[in-house]
């Protein structure tokens, strides 16, 4: 397999930077000796090739083509995340999903967390305190579309019920198969009880509205 270039191992330092990832933690994720990045980006080693690429580009949870894609243009390397919507506490904020799907508002990455796969929803409202405050983003995958998979019980999740309303609450087994005690994050807030859910993810971080940065 062919070198692939310059512009790999520029892509890769400046998504290394953006994250904070250190050289070799990285190269022994992607299965290389732990020298191997540190080399690349001193100029010690020629441009990888396709296959050693592949390892890296996987160890990111990113394409080969993405990486190539960060050395290129302005806010090259800045990765981004899209707001889905917003969420609240309350049956009066029917608010979730407000933008069709990838086109909502970017958001920059914060560190540490991969974009590929994530989606985030801002909080509306007061109903969350003193767990979440307004204009507070909350970061969550959903592997599969529909479904509550068994991860999400008992912890915080960003969740839909069947009148398409979204949520945010602790998400606890109800009294029968298929459905969900619903626990408000403020202590003053009404629980619901035996719920359906079209879906459930839990909440993989909590970013305040202070350290959000938009694009």
């Amino acid at each position: 397999m062919g070198e692939i270039g310059d512009d790999f191992i520029t892509g890769l330092e400046r998504i290394m930077d953006a994250r904070g990832l250190r050289a070799a933690p990285l190269s022994e994720a992607a299965g290389l000796s732990k020298s191997f990045i540190r080399d690349l980006r001193r100029g010690k080693a020629a441009s990888p090739k396709l296959d050693t690429a592949m390892k890296i580009a996987r160890a990111l949870d990113m394409s080969v083509e993405e990486i190539l894609a960060a050395a290129n243009g302005p806010g090259a390397g800045r990765l981004t995340i899209a707001i889905a919507g917003k969420v609240g506490a309350g049956a009066r904020v029917p608010v979730f999903d407000a933008y069709e799907k990838g086109d909502g508002p970017q958001v920059e990455c914060p560190p540490g967390l991969s974009p590929h796969g994530v989606v985030a929803v801002e909080i509306v409202g007061d109903s969350m305190e003193p767990v979440y405050s307004a204009g507070d983003l909350l970061f969550y995958s959903r592997p599969a579309h529909e479904g509550v998979p068994s991860e999400a019980v008992g912890r915080r999740c960003v969740c839909e019920c069947e009148r398409g309303l979204g949520w945010v609450k602790l998400v606890k087994l109800g009294s029968e198969p298929g459905y969900f005690h619903l626990i408000a994050l403020n202590p003053d807030a009404e629980n619901q009880h035996d719920v359906r859910l079209k879906w459930a993810a839990p909440v993989r971080l909590h970013w305040p509205a202070d350290l959000v940065k938009r694009v």
